[in-house]
C-alpha cells in the first residue's frame, strides 16, 4: 500500500506501535472474532481555546480502504523478538489483510467541543485494534493546525492569511498535512510546493533575505527577480533599509504585485510603506507582513488599521506552538457479544469513558447561528432544528462518501466556525460552548458504572 502513492504516501502498514500489533496477535490467538465499536475523540479542549476544527479525516478513511500488509511487512514483523513465538497463522492472517469495519464521522472542517466523537469505527476487535495510532496521527495533527488556523483566520477578518510555515515544521509530511489543515480552516495559500502538487491548494512565495544578500545591492536583487518575474514580481523590503528599498520597489510600477515585511514594527513600517505606494501610484500593490506572528498580534494590527493585505503565518501555524499537543483518544465504547452489548467501564483518572454509540446533534437558530450540541445515543431522533453531525462514511470497508474539494471544504469551514456563538469566537476569555449529553446516555453510564 498505497494503490495509490499520492494520497498517504508515507502510512504503510508498519506506520503504527508495537503494541497494536501484538494486541492483534493476542486477539488471534485467542479468537476474539467479535466487533466493538471505538470511538475518536478530544476529551478536554487545550488551554486558550473554544472550539476545534475537525481535519485529517479523509487521510485517514483512505488509510483504512487501502491497509495492507506487504510481504516485505510481514518479514519484519516475524523478525521482531518479541513476536518470535507468535503462532505462524497470525502472520498468514496479516498477510491478506484487509479491514472491514464501518466508519462514521463528522465532515472535515466541522467546528467541535470536548467529548464529542470525530469518528466511530464499528469493527471486528481484531482489526479496531490494528488501526488507533495511525486514526491518531492524521486526525489529532490536522485538527490541532486546523484549529489555530481557524483562530487566525478570525483574527485577520477580511485580510487573507498565507501558510509559511515548511521549515518550522516537524518533517516535510508534517509540513504538507499542515498545509492541507490549515487550508481546509480557510487560510488563502501555502508556500509548500509539494502539498500544492498533491491537493490543489493555492501556492505563493516572495523573496527571501540571502536572496538580497548574496546581490550586489538590493536594487541589484530586485532588479533580477523582476527580471525572472516582470509582471508578478513580490520584493521583501525589509533586508537593509525598508524606505530605501520602497522607493527602489515603486520603480517597477504595475509590475510590482507585493512587497513583504518580515521584521520590526510592522504596523509602522506598513504605514509608511502604504503612503509611499500609493503616492507613486502602486495603490494595487500588496503588502504582506510575516514574522513570529500569531493570532493575537494579528488582532492587533487588524484593529490599529495597519495596511497589511496578507498574513503570513509559519512556526505558529505548523506547530500550533501555544496548543501544539491534542490528547485525542480511541476507546472502546460498546462490546457485542452473544448476550447484547456489553459495555467497558474505568475508573483510571483521565482515563473515564461515556459508554455507548454515539451521535452529536447541533441545533441552530432561524438564522442558521449554532445555539448547542447533544451528545445521544446512536437511535436517539433528534428534536427539531437539529442536524445529525456523523454520518456514515465507510461500510464494510468500502469508502461510501464522496469528498468535497478543499475548497469546498473551506469554504464551509469558514462559515461554519462564523456561526458559533460571538462569545465562544472571542481569542481571549471566551465562553464555553454548550454541549449537552442526553438523558439516556448518562443514565447509561451510570448504571455501568454500578455494577459489579
Amino acid at each position: 500500500m498505497p494503490s495509490n502513492p499520492d494520497r498517504a504516501r508515507n502510512l504503510n502498514a508498519l506506520s503504527m506501535d508495537l503494541y497494536q500489533i501484538s494486541m492483534a496477535a493476542a486477539c488471534h490467538v485467542n479468537k476474539m472474532t467479535h466487533a466493538a465499536t471505538f470511538e475518536l475523540y478530544v476529551p478536554e479542549l487545550p488551554p486558550g481555546r473554544s472550539f476545534l476544527v475537525a481535519a485529517g479525516i479523509q487521510p485517514a478513511l483512505e488509510y483504512l480502504s487501502e491497509l495492507r500488509f506487504e510481504p516485505g511487512d510481514v518479514g519484519f514483523l516475524r523478525s521482531i523478538p518479541s513476536l518470535k513465538d507468535v503462532p505462524d497463522d497470525f502472520f498468514s492472517w496479516l498477510e491478506s489483510f484487509r479491514f472491514t469495519g464501518s466508519v462514521w464521522s463528522v465532515d472535515e472542517g466541522t467546528p467541535l467541543f470536548a467529548a464529542e466523537p470525530i469518528m466511530r469505527v464499528q469493527a471486528p476487535i481484531i482489526e479496531a485494534q490494528l488501526i488507533e495510532t495511525v486514526l491518531l496521527s492524521l486526525i489529532d495533527f490536522q485538527t490541532a493546525v486546523a484549529s489555530k488556523a481557524a483562530r487566525l483566520v478570525l483574527a485577520a477578518g477580511t485580510h487573507g492569511v498565507v501558510e509559511f510555515g515548511g521549515r518550522r515544521a516537524h518533517g516535510t509530511e508534517a509540513a504538507q498535512q499542515a498545509a492541507r489543515a490549515s487550508f481546509i480552516a480557510g487560510v488563502r495559500a501555502t508556500s509548500n510546493v509539494e502539498a500544492s502538487r498533491r491537493w490543489g491548494i493555492p501556492v505563493m512565495g516572495t523573496m527571501g533575505h540571502e536572496f538580497v544578500k548574496v546581490c550586489a545591492s538590493e536594487a541589484q536583487a530586485f532588479q533580477y527577480y523582476s527580471k525572472a518575474f516582470p509582471a508578478d514580481a513580490l520584493l521583501l523590503i525589509d533586508t537593509v533599509d525598508v524606505a530605501a528599498a520602497t522607493r527602489q520597489a515603486i520603480a517597477f510600477g504595475e509590475s510590482l504585485h507585493g512587497v513583504r515585511i518580515d521584521a520590526g514594527d510592522i504596523l509602522a513600517v506598513s504605514q509608511e510603506v502604504r503612503g509611499v505606494l500609493d503616492g507613486a501610484g502602486c495603490m494595487k500593490t500588496e503588502i504582506i507582513a510575516s514574522g513570529d506572528l500569531d493570532e493575537h498580534r494579528i488582532a492587533e494590527l487588524v484593529n490599529d488599521n495597519a495596511p497589511v493585505d496578507l498574513y503570513g503565518v509559519g512556526a505558529e501555524l505548523v506547530t500550533s506552538r501555544d496548543a501544539p499537543i491534542l490528547n485525542g483518544v480511541f476507546r472502546v465504547v460498546e462490546i457485542d457479544s452473544k448476550k447484547g452489548p456489553r459495555y467497558p467501564k474505568s475508573f483510571a483518572p483521565g482515563k473515564e469513558v461515556v459508554p455507548g454509540r454515539k451521535q452529536i446533534f447541533r441545533k441552530r437558530d432561524a438564522a442558521g447561528r449554532t445555539v448547542h450540541d447533544r451528545v445521544v445515543q446512536a437511535g436517539e431522533m433528534p428534536e427539531a432544528d437539529e442536524e445529525a453531525l456523523l454520518r456514515k462514511v465507510m461500510v464494510d470497508g468500502e469508502l461510501q462518501a464522496t469528498f468535497p474539494t478543499l475548497a469546498e471544504l473551506s469554504r464551509r469551514c469558514v462559515r461554519e466556525v462564523k456561526n458559533l456563538p460571538a462569545d465562544v469566537l472571542r481569542l481571549t476569555g471566551a465562553s464555553p460552548y454548550e454541549v449537552i449529553f442526553s438523558e439516556k446516555l448518562l443514565e447509561l453510564k451510570k448504571k455501568v458504572l454500578s455494577q459489579e
